[in-house]
Parts: C-alpha cells; sequence; structure tokens
C-alpha cells in the first residue's frame, strides 16, 4: 500500500472519530449537506479538503501535526447547522471549521455567537448573497458581487442590455438586487424582471413565468444548483429564449447531472476556481495528482472539490505559520496576515476586516455535447 492511499485510511478514519483529538493532531470540522439537495456539493467539499490534509500529512504533516476533518450531515437545514456545530465543538474540539454550506445557515450560525464564544475561526463557505464582513468568517472565493460584475461585464461586450434575474430570496437579497442593478448600470444595461423562490426550496414555477413574459436577452441565476436545475427545466419547457448565465453556486456538474444537453447547451457558469479538469498552474497540476494517486474517490471531480482542496491548503498554511502547539487564536492571527499567499497560481488574501479571500472570476460555457469549456 502506497503512503499516500495509506494516509487517506487514516483521514477517513477521522472523519467518522467520537472522540478528541489525538495529540498532535488537528481536527478541522464541518458541517454540511451531506445528504438532501447539495448533498453532492458538501460531500465533494470534503473529499477536496482531505486531498490537501492528505498531501500534508504524506509529507510529515506541519510543525508535527496531522490533520484530520470530521464531518456531521445538517442535510441543508439551518437549526441542524447550528445544533451539530455545538455538538461537534464539544464532542471533536476542532481547532477550525470549514466547508459550510447555505445563507440561511450561516447567518444563523453568526447569529447564535458559537464562533466568537469558541474563538474558532470558520474558514471556506459557500452563500447566495452579498453579506457583511464578520471577524470570524473567511471565504476562500471571490464576493457574489464579484461575480456579477463580472458576468453583466462580459454581455455588456457582446451587445446584451435586458437582463432578468434569479434569485434566492433571502435575507441579504435587497443588498443582491442593489449590487445587480448598480452592476447592470455601469453596463449600460438594465434589469427588466425579477424574481425570487424561497430559501430552502428548488420550487421555480413563479418565477418561470414571470420571466418568460418579460423576454429579457439573458438571465442571471443567483441560486443554489437545485433551484438553478429547476428553473432552467421550466424555463426551457415554456419556451424561454434567454441566455442563462448562473452563479458559481449553482454548480455545473449538478446541472449536468439533472438536466439533459439540450436544456444546457449555452449555459454560462462564473467560477470563482481554477478549472479542475485541466491544468492550467501548479495548484490545478498538484490538484490533478493527488486526484490520479488516490485513486476511486467518494463523489466525482468538481469546482466544488477544488474549493475544498484550497480551503484545506489555506488551513494547512494558517497552522504551518504558527510556533508552537497551534491555537485557535492562532488560527485568525495567522489567517487575518496572510495578506497574499500564492497556492500556485491562486492568490488568497486576508486582513483585519477584509476576509473575502480572493478575486478570481471566470467564466465557463456548456457546449452542445454537454462539456464544459473556458
Amino acid at each position: 500500500m502506497n503512503a499516500l492511499k495509506w494516509v487517506a485510511r487514516v483521514v477517513l478514519a477521522g472523519t467518522v472519530a467520537t472522540g478528541i483529538a489525538h495529540a498532535g493532531q488537528v481536527v478541522v470540522g464541518q458541517v454540511a449537506p451531506m445528504t438532501g439537495l447539495e448533498a453532492t456539493q458538501g460531500r465533494a467539499y470534503a473529499v477536496g479538503m482531505e486531498l490537501a490534509f492528505q498531501a500534508a500529512n504524506a509529507a510529515g504533516g506541519v510543525n508535527g501535526n496531522t490533520f484530520a476533518l470530521v464531518r456531521k450531515d445538517d442535510g441543508g437545514r439551518p437549526e441542524d447547522t447550528v445544533a451539530a456545530t455545538r455538538q461537534l465543538l464539544a464532542e471533536q474540539k476542532p481547532l477550525v471549521l470549514a466547508g459550510y454550506f447555505g445563507t440561511r445557515n450561516i447567518n444563523d450560525l453568526v447569529a447564535s455567537r458559537i464562533l466568537e464564544q469558541e474563538k474558532i475561526a470558520l474558514v471556506g463557505y459557500r452563500v447566495a448573497e452579498i453579506r457583511p464582513e464578520s471577524p470570524l468568517l473567511y471565504s476562500v472565493r471571490a464576493t457574489l458581487r464579484d461575480e456579477i460584475n463580472r458576468l453583466t461585464e462580459h454581455l455588456a461586450t457582446i451587445g446584451i442590455t435586458r437582463l432578468g434575474l434569479f434569485y434566492e430570496d433571502n435575507q441579504g437579497a435587497s443588498a443582491l438586487l442593489a449590487a445587480a442593478e448598480e452592476a447592470a448600470a455601469r453596463a449600460k444595461a438594465s434589469i427588466v424582471a425579477k424574481a425570487g423562490y424561497a430559501v430552502g426550496s428548488n420550487k421555480a414555477d413563479d418565477a418561470v413565468a414571470v420571466l418568460v413574459k418579460a423576454k429579457p436577452q439573458a438571465i442571471i441565476m443567483v441560486s443554489t444548483g437545485a433551484a438553478a436545475a429547476a428553473f432552467i427545466e421550466g424555463y426551457r419547457a415554456d419556451g424561454g429564449k434567454a441566455q442563462l448565465f448562473a452563479h458559481s453556486g449553482a454548480d455545473v456538474e449538478q446541472l449536468l447531472k439533472r438536466l439533459s444537453e439540450e436544456q444546457m447547451h449555452g449555459v454560462a457558469i462564473a467560477q470563482v476556481t481554477p478549472s479542475p479538469y485541466k491544468i492550467s498552474n501548479r495548484l490545478t497540476k498538484e490538484f490533478i495528482d493527488l486526484v490520479a494517486r488516490t485513486g476511486k474517490l467518494e463523489v466525482p471531480v468538481s469546482y466544488s472539490m477544488m474549493e475544498g482542496f484550497i480551503a484545506g491548503k489555506v488551513i494547512v498554511e494558517a497552522v504551518r505559520r504558527q510556533k508552537g502547539k497551534p491555537s485557535r487564536e492562532g488560527v485568525v492571527a495567522a489567517l487575518d496576515a496572510m495578506d497574499s499567499y500564492n497556492l500556485g497560481g491562486y492568490v488568497v488574501g486576508f486582513r483585519p476586516g477584509m476576509h473575502s479571500g480572493s478575486r478570481f472570476v471566470e467564466l465557463s460555457i456548456v457546449t452542445g455535447a454537454g462539456k464544459i469549456r473556458q
């Protein structure tokens, strides 16, 4: 058995451990959808982090420490996110949290003040809103505002000026709508129709009716993958002709699995990490090589997995930058001093009061053969 596969089993054992961390072991805690509508993304994010931890462990660990990921399933339910986080903190005593999903889930977690009480950072999370900076939340991806700006700039270059917006109607919706209007105005475009859907659902029928009637040239979708799939299916079935553009949370792999090639043809999706399918820099080569050596994965390779890999590498670096035994406070201090950390072609940077770690956004487009191209 080669070293990497042996380490993979060790890390996997850490994911189901129920005791307190061993001396010299850094436990990373994840509460995310391992079942339910967004389970594929939640599990892929976990696998990506595990790949980063496997690589660190196989190289002898960091400052005498190895890494293990402990996962708990919230099924996408905000109330379960908070309860499972409390349980995880009490039982596994993680050094850091990572890989959380959902707008209400994150908002409820912040409102509970668990992070402040435990003095623990959350590194890497996905939401469908433009949220204010929070002291202990660290995002390894571009902001939703960055994605909307990139999408509207692209549309401006191809002469599209009548836009529609499909969005999750969460408590941050007003900020999203304002940002979309500002971005459209800069691109000399206008949003002719807006249609929301309920948080935690994938019911898109009402939104489909609104946007089919308005006849925009293009529709920007700021939604979960499940809601985007339902919208695309209903919109195409009702004869909608607009070009469709999704933010990164829609998860192109999930859409391709749920929808036909005909339904997906021409859909463009903003991506906030380099492609996990081709070597474009040192980071992607490391990821692809690790995937090849690890063998059969729990879920297919995806952009969500790449994002998890990035979050895992950031956590490893935060531990590396501490002297002596790593601590929760030390992780926060290391992250706040991580002004420009180059992972190999993808740069993450934080400082006090600025916890959105990247500005990287590129577009991928689904071809008629169901393939993804940049």
